[in-house]
């Protein structure tokens, strides 16, 4: 019936054969793909930074000995032990510390008993002063003892608080909440003033210092969020806390410190990437799988009214999840294919998936 149809129009309107012959291809011509087409999505993205780095402590405690000469007896935590401020982690043979605790006891008691003598022959000096019955020169010397016996005491009692201090030197504590992640202290060692015996990170705070090129330095700023991903490929989110003030004039980039959640528990120590998120901008955005690379260059199909396919090359730019931006290249009205483009030639006839056909 087509071709009788198209016979009678060229019979009747003066029609060339040519004509007649690309309108009974178009009618005979099978579609190539049925496809799902798409608009581009208008979406609000961070303009983002790659940055590269280490996980480091946020702060790092060196716990040593105060005491010197003192045998280690105890070793109470290990690496990776989560620890209390205050919480004792390296015990000392505490026996001459308190030998010598009680011998300054000792000592502040005899300086009172002589504090107290000299005390009630000054007090008589005074009461005879001016009668004659004690020379000026034996009052003077009174008096003096006096002053003599309450230094002495006061000197006991200072001794006395530092064999104390010495005591509880002994028992060394964490000076903070944080996690263990060396340990230096062996049993039976005799340890050494500054001796050290464990590192701590503070509050288990880890923080990752990114490497970012200078030329974005003046716009990254506190509070900024990033995310880095690790190699067993867990993301991580993060704060900007510091923007470095300094550029290595080796790499020609600079660090910005990002604090990550003390939850989060990255292992120390890790060279990571991951970026770090400036404004937020609108972007032009098709799904990933609508991208077609050839040759090194990327390209989408757009599908026009005469349901034809057309390749036309674009400039991308972000990803983020399972989008792309586009930067140029495509209109936003166009009807993009979704995915099948692979398997597609330049105008080639496709079929719309959802369509009558």
């Amino acid at each position: 019936m087509r071709p009788t149809f198209i016979l009678l129009a060229l019979l009747l309107g003066g029609t060339s054969f040519s004509s007649v012959k690309l309108a009974f291809a178009q009618q005979t011509e099978a579609p190539a793909l049925t496809v799902a087409v798409v608009k581009p999505a208008e979406r609000q993205w961070p303009e983002t930074v790659p940055a590269s780095g280490w996980l480091k402590p946020w702060h790092e405690a060196v716990i040593s000995a105060e005491i010197g000469d003192l045998r280690v007896t105890d070793v109470l935590v290990d690496v990776g032990s989560i620890v209390s401020k205050g919480q004792p982690l390296v015990r000392l043979a505490d026996e001459s510390a308190r030998a010598e605790l009680r011998k300054a006891q000792a000592a502040l008691a005899t300086a009172k008993v002589d504090l107290a003598k000299a005390d009630a022959n000054a007090e008589r000096a005074r009461k005879v002063q001016g009668s004659g019955a004690l020379s000026d020169e034996k009052i003077s010397d009174y008096l003096i003892a006096e002053q003599t016996a309450q230094a002495a005491v006061e000197s006991a009692e200072a001794s006395l608080e530092s064999q104390k201090i010495k005591l509880d030197q002994t028992v060394i504590s964490a000076p903070d909440d944080g996690l263990i992640t060396s340990r230096s202290a062996q049993l039976g060692a005799v340890v050494s003033p500054g001796t050290e015996l464990y590192r701590l990170v503070r509050q288990q705070r880890i923080e990752w210092q990114a490497e970012v090129s200078a030329r974005y330095l003046s716009r990254i700023k506190q509070g900024q969020m990033a995310s880095i991903v690790s190699p067993s490929g867990r993301q991580f989110k993060g704060t900007v806390r510091l923007v470095g003030p300094t550029v290595s004039t080796d790499t020609g980039r600079a660090l910005a410190y990002v604090a990550l959640p003390p939850q989060a528990h990255p292992p120390i120590g890790l060279y990571v990437t991951g970026q770090v998120e400036l404004e937020t901008t609108s972007a032009l955005t098709v799904p990933e799988t609508a991208l077609v690379m050839r040759d090194g260059n990327a390209y989408v199909f757009t599908v026009d009214a005469g349901k034809r396919a057309t390749r036309v090359g674009v400039d991308i730019g972000r990803r983020r999840g399972s989008e792309v931006e586009i930067l140029s290249g495509v209109d936003p009205s166009a009807d993009v294919v979704a995915t099948g483009g692979a398997f597609l030639s330049d105008k080639a006839l496709v079929r719309v998936e959802g369509e009558a056909r």
